[in-house]
C-alpha cells in the first residue's frame, strides 16, 4: 500500500515537472506545435473513401448553379455519381421522372469552403486532404479560444489535447467524408465564435446574475429600444456570425444559442442575445433563403425523402418511417447507442456496417488479434459506441459543478444539453462511425466544462491526465479500427 502511495505521489511530481516546462513555452509556439502533430496524426492513418457529394455541390457553385449533374456515369464506381444515395433528384422535385440533375440536403457552408480547391482541382479535389488541413486548424482555434479562460496554461494544454486526440473529431478529420467533413468545417467556426465570446466577457465564470425587477427591465428595453444600437455589441453580434456560419454546416448547432444569451459582450443577457442575435440570423436567414430558392420549401424536402428510403431500405437500424425525422420516440434507442453501446468483445460474428453478419474465428486453433477483423479482439460497432466509452475525459466536467454556479457553465450546460437532446431525437445517429460523429455538434461547448473540471479539481492531476490519456488511447485504437473495416 504505502509503495503505491508513493509511485502515485511520484508519478503526480514528474507531471508536474513536465507541464511547468511547458508553461514557459510561448503560447504561439505551443499552437503551431499543436496545429503540426494534428497535421502529422490526422493523414497518418490513410484512408481512401469515395464520398465526396460537397466536392461536386461546389463544382455546380463553380458554374452558377445549386443543381448538381447527375447521374454522372464515369465507369463505374467510385468515380461519377450514380451510386450516390444522399442525394435529392430533381425529378422528385418536378415530378417528373426524366429531369436530370439533383440537389444535396446538407447545408452549403462546407461546399462553399471546398470553391477554391475545386477550381484548381475540380473533381479530382481531395476532400480528405482539406479535411486534414481544417480539422489542424480547428485544433489551433480551439487552443486560442481556451485560452480565454480563467484557467492556467496547462489546462489549456490537457483540454486541446483531448479535443484533437480524445474525441471523434480525430476519425472525423482523418476521414474527412462527406458527413464528416461538415462536422470538421462547423467545429472551426463554433469555436472561434466561442472564443471571441468568452474574450469579451472574462467575468463569465463569475457568480450567475441576478434578473432585474420587471420594473426597472421594462425600462431598460424601453430605454434601448428608442436607442437601438446601444443594444448591439460589436464583439457579441461577431460571436453571432461565428455562430450561425457554423449552423449552416450543422443546422442542429442552432440549439446552443443559450450559450450566447449568457456568455459574451454587451453586459447584460438582453444585450448578450439581442447582438448575438443580429450577427446569428444573418447567415441562418440566408440558409433559409438558399432553401426556398433552390427547393421552394423553407427546409429541404430532400431530408424526407432520402430518411424515407432508409427506413425502408435497412430494417436492422430500427426506423420508423411512419414516425417523424426529429421524434421523441427515437429517443430511447439513441440514449442507448450515445452512452451504452460497448464495442464487440470477443466476437463469433464481426458487425457488419449494413446489418451484415460475417463468420469469425471459425477455425478453433485461430489466434485473436488487436486489429484483426477475421478474429478480433474487440471491435467496434459501427451504428456507434457511447461517448464517456470513446471519450472518458468528458466525466471531468461534472466536476465544474463544483463550488459555484456561473453565467459560463450555466450557459454551456444548456448548449450541450439542448443540441444533444435535439439530435438524439433525430432517427438516424451518424452511422456507419467509431464513436458518436454528432458530439461533435456540441463538444465545443463541452470544453469549457472539461478545462473548469480540472481547474475546480486543482488542475491537471492524475485523474485528468489519466483520463485524457485514456482518450486517446481509445481514439487511436478507433481510427485504426475504422481505417481496417473501411468505414
Amino acid at each position: 500500500m504505502l509503495g503505491s502511495v508513493a509511485e502515485g505521489a511520484a508519478g503526480s511530481r514528474t507531471l508536474d515537472v513536465l507541464l511547468d516546462w511547458v508553461d514557459r513555452l510561448p503560447a504561439l509556439i505551443v499552437g503551431l506545435a499543436l496545429v503540426a502533430l494534428a497535421l502529422a496524426a490526422y493523414w497518418l492513418p490513410g484512408s481512401d473513401r469515395y464520398y465526396n457529394h460537397f466536392v461536386w455541390q461546389a463544382l455546380a457553385f463553380l458554374h452558377g448553379t445549386a443543381v448538381i449533374d447527375y447521374p454522372v456515369d464515369l465507369g463505374g464506381f467510385p468515380r461519377g455519381n450514380d451510386w450516390m444515395q444522399d442525394i435529392y433528384p430533381l425529378s422528385q422535385l418536378t415530378g417528373n421522372a426524366s429531369t436530370p440533375g439533383a440537389l444535396l440536403p446538407f447545408p452549403p457552408l462546407p461546399a462553399i469552403i471546398l470553391v477554391p480547391f475545386v477550381a484548381v482541382w475540380g473533381l479530382a479535389t481531395d476532400i480528405r486532404a482539406v479535411s486534414v488541413l481544417v480539422g489542424a486548424i480547428d485544433v489551433g482555434i480551439a487552443w486560442w479560444a481556451l485560452g480565454r479562460l480563467p484557467v492556467s496554461n496547462r489546462i489549456r494544454l490537457a483540454t486541446t489535447i483531448f479535443f484533437g486526440f480524445g474525441t471523434v473529431l480525430w476519425y472525423a478529420a482523418q476521414l474527412g467524408t462527406t458527413w464528416f467533413f461538415a462536422h470538421v468545417v462547423a467545429v472551426g467556426f463554433l469555436l472561434a465564435a466561442l472564443g471571441v465570446a468568452l474574450g469579451a466577457d472574462p467575468q463569465a465564470d463569475d457568480e450567475v446574475e441576478e434578473l432585474a425587477p420587471a420594473e426597472t427591465f421594462g425600462r431598460s428595453v424601453v430605454d434601448q429600444v428608442r436607442r437601438p444600437l446601444a443594444l448591439l455589441d460589436r464583439r457579441q453580434v461577431l460571436a453571432g456570425l461565428l455562430f450561425g456560419l457554423a449552423c449552416t454546416a450543422r443546422l442542429p448547432i442552432i440549439f446552443g444559442a443559450p450559450f450566447f444569451m449568457l456568455v459574451g459582450g454587451g453586459g447584460t443577457w438582453v444585450r448578450r442575445s439581442v447582438s448575438a442575435g443580429i450577427g446569428t440570423i444573418l447567415p441562418v436567414g440566408l440558409l433559409l433563403l438558399y432553401n426556398v430558392a433552390t427547393t421552394g420549401h423553407v427546409f429541404h424536402p430532400g431530408y424526407d425523402w432520402q430518411y424515407q428510403r432508409e427506413a425502408t431500405g435497412y430494417p436492422s437500424l430500427n426506423y420508423h418511417a411512419e414516425w417523424g425525422i426529429e421524434d421523441p420516440r427515437y429517443l430511447v434507442q439513441n440514449l442507448e447507442i450515445m452512452f451504452l453501446s460497448a464495442p464487440a468483445i470477443l466476437p463469433e460474428r464481426a458487425p457488419g456496417p449494413f446489418g451484415d453478419a460475417d463468420p469469425v474465428c471459425t477455425d478453433s486453433g485461430s489466434t485473436r488479434g488487436l486489429f484483426d477483423p477475421q478474429c478480433p479482439i474487440a471491435e467496434p460497432r459501427p451504428i456507434g459506441m457511447s461517448i464517456l466509452l470513446t471519450s472518458p475525459a468528458f466525466l471531468l466536467a461534472f466536476f465544474a459543478l463544483r463550488s459555484r454556479r456561473s453565467r459560463l457553465i450555466a450557459g454551456a450546460y444548456l448548449a450541450v444539453v439542448a443540441i444533444a437532446i435535439i439530435n438524439l431525437m433525430h432517427f438516424s445517429q451518424g452511422w456507419v462511425q467509431f464513436g458518436y460523429r454528432f458530439s461533435n455538434d456540441f463538444i465545443v461547448f463541452a470544453l469549457p466544462l472539461v478545462a473548469l473540471g480540472m481547474a475546480r479539481r486543482g488542475g491537471v492531476r492524475v485523474l485528468g491526465f489519466t483520463l485524457i490519456a485514456a482518450s486517446i488511447a481509445i481514439n487511436l485504437w478507433g481510427v485504426i479500427w475504422g481505417n481496417v473495416n473501411g468505414w
